[in-house]
């Protein structure tokens, strides 16, 4: 049997219903004074790092009870029946791989990972709150740092060249719960376009990519992606 090729992009939306704040949403209470945007750079975190890292503790402990959804449990099965299958997440959240996701490339990091700023020494990490902080490296005392993509930083050029290999050759390509206004991630899905694959949006609203779709289907990722999973596996004879 030759099952389609999928590649699957998604963004903030998908976690929504887990209950994950987006970025500015995450910026409330004690961190209402601050912008958000003007403390994930690097300048920021050169200039305070405690600072910067008591806002990534904070959300840590928001997301550290949120579970994964019906949408990333649909994905997870897609990942373990398909045989070719990318999933593409610009969410920081750990959702995916907590869901079981194992073919993921995270083009913004993860959240739960910590890095070093000096040396190669990278690890998972979901203690919460976070002591000390900020965080130093057990193998060479410098600082530590949350290994995700701060505004003015690029991304990996390894995983982004993947992530547009994968939707060059999907026969379908997935976008769920992104705004497809943030590039290069919203040029993905129209590599598949181009190729002539098939291109289906799940959202809340309709985005810049909805006229380009071959269907958009409007509501909660969590109760429209499984439903078009199990006509999938219906028409595929899953």
């Amino acid at each position: 049997m030759n099952l389609p090729r999928i590649a699957v992009l998604t963004g903030a939306g998908v976690s929504a219903g887990s209950g994950v704040p987006t970025f500015r949403e995450a910026a409330v209470g004690l961190w209402s004074q601050y912008d958000p945007q003007k403390l994930a750079t690097p300048e920021a975190f050169q200039s305070d790092p405690k600072l910067v890292w008591e806002f990534y503790d904070w959300r840590r402990q928001i997301m550290v009870d949120c579970q994964p959804n019906h949408a990333h449990d649909v994905l997870a099965a897609m990942d373990a029946t398909l045989p070719e299958f990318t999933l593409v997440t610009q969410n920081i959240d750990g959702l995916h791989p907590l869901a079981g996701s194992k073919r993921t490339l995270f083009l913004h990091g993860d959240i739960w990972t910590i890095r070093c700023t000096r040396c190669h020494y990278r690890q998972q990490n979901r203690q919460v709150p976070l002591q000390p902080l900020p965080p130093l490296c057990p193998e060479c005392a410098s600082l530590l740092r949350p290994d995700v993509v701060w505004f003015g930083e690029s991304l990996d050029w390894t995983i982004l060249s993947a992530a547009g290999e994968a939707f060059a050759q999907a026969d379908i390509a997935l976008v769920i719960g992104t705004s497809a206004v943030v590039y290069p991630a919203a040029q993905l899905p129209l590599y598949t376009r181009k190729h002539g694959g098939r291109l289906y949006e799940f959202n809340t609203e309709r985005t810049p990519l909805s006229d380009m779709a071959t269907a958009t289907f409007l509501g909660p990722s969590e109760d429209t992606l499984p439903n078009w999973w199990q006509d999938f596996r219906q028409e595929q004879g899953l």
